[in-house]
């Protein structure tokens, strides 16, 4: 069988969501909705993304690395760091 190599998974779009888009700073055309709510919001400070404590509470308003080009294979070189802190608790 001949398959061929696609990259089609890493990008969803739900325009239909009343939040959509729900970050600032990337074109609605390429604005990913895969990861709703980041899987990386876990690791704290070891993220990588522009985030800010507020009221104690970390604020994800400000990173698009989840929605933008290139986040999906941000957020799967950090994978192995969210499992390993997953088998922490």
């Amino acid at each position: 069988m001949n398959y061929k190599k696609t990259e089609n998974f890493k990008f969803v779009q739900n325009k239909k969501c009343e939040y959509f888009p729900c970050h600032k700073g990337v074109k609605k055309e390429d604005f990913n909705c895969l990861f709703c709510f980041c899987p990386l919001y876990m690791l704290g400070d070891k993220c990588g993304g522009n985030y800010i404590i507020n009221s104690g509470i970390k604020d994800c308003t400000n990173c698009t690395i989840p929605h933008s080009k290139g986040g999906y294979d941000y957020i799967m070189t950090k994978m192995e760091e969210v499992v390993k802190k997953a088998s922490d608790f």
